[in-house]
């Protein structure tokens, strides 16, 4: 018997951000949708926005720096009967910090929540992906994932050592069928969290100079349907006014 197909999503945090925006367009093209963050009342908003619009998802509660969590997660997806198409890590914590501000703790602790965590999810998901030998593994990354500018080194440090990773499986799993993705998001987002913690900025740049959540995700969706025989590994992404 076939098994329905599902999107795993962990980092999903406010109703405008990106994972729940992946969650709603990924159930849009009719999968059901596996939503894992640490807020329970975020994840709750973010499912209820998905059933109204006639989409099926499920909550799972979970840290992405704990191993058990993420086992549970996907766990969760075979126990009800789902295989996994689409996994995205959309875990994103940063701490600006100048190095010599930067304790231990800050530097251990955005290395676990960047690049343990994707660690953690990415072996899970490949073993969720194997044995049908096909699926799509993204890694969300950041302009900090290619070059590293204080106060940002520690997270700098933290993103290329997701980049490496996805290389690393790329090249392991692709030619097992599993495409696995890094996407450099190189622009800031507009969503909750620039405009709570960046407001100025956000003003300043204007809507033409933001990445739109819905195009983002349309994207994704895009490298997900590429046939075999012209995968995209790396992909950057920023506003047609960014000059970089």
């Amino acid at each position: 018997m076939v098994q329905p197909c599902s999107a795993v999503i962990i980092g999903v945090g406010p109703e405008r951000g990106l994972g729940a925006t992946l969650a709603r367009y990924f159930a849009t093209k009719g999968l059901h949708v596996f939503i894992a963050g640490r807020s329970e009342d975020k994840l709750r908003q973010v499912a209820d926005a998905i059933r109204q619009k006639g989409g099926s998802v499920t909550c799972v509660i979970a840290d992405a720096t704990v191993g058990r969590d993420v086992g549970h997660l996907f766990e969760t997806v075979q126990r009800e009967g789902f295989q996994v198409d689409i996994a995205a890590y959309n875990v994103d914590s940063n701490i600006p910090a100048p190095l010599l501000e930067t304790d231990e703790e800050t530097f251990t602790r955005l290395w676990q929540q960047n690049c343990l965590g994707a660690f953690l999810f990415g072996k899970a998901a490949v073993n969720a992906m194997k044995d049908r030998k096909q699926g799509t593994l993204f890694f969300t990354g950041a302009t900090a994932s290619l070059r590293a500018k204080p106060p940002f080194t520690a997270f700098a440090c933290a993103k290329a050592g997701v980049r490496a990773l996805a290389q690393g499986m790329a090249r392991e799993f692709g030619p097992q069928g599993i495409h696995v993705v890094h996407a450099v998001i190189d622009g800031v987002i507009d969503g909750d969290r620039a405009r709570q913690q960046f407001p100025d900025y956000v003003k300043a740049k204007g809507k033409e100079g933001l990445l739109q959540l819905e195009a983002i995700a349309q994207t994704y969706w895009a490298v997900h349907e590429q046939h075999p025989s012209a995968w995209t590994h790396e992909l950057d992404l920023r506003p047609f006014k960014e000059p970089f």
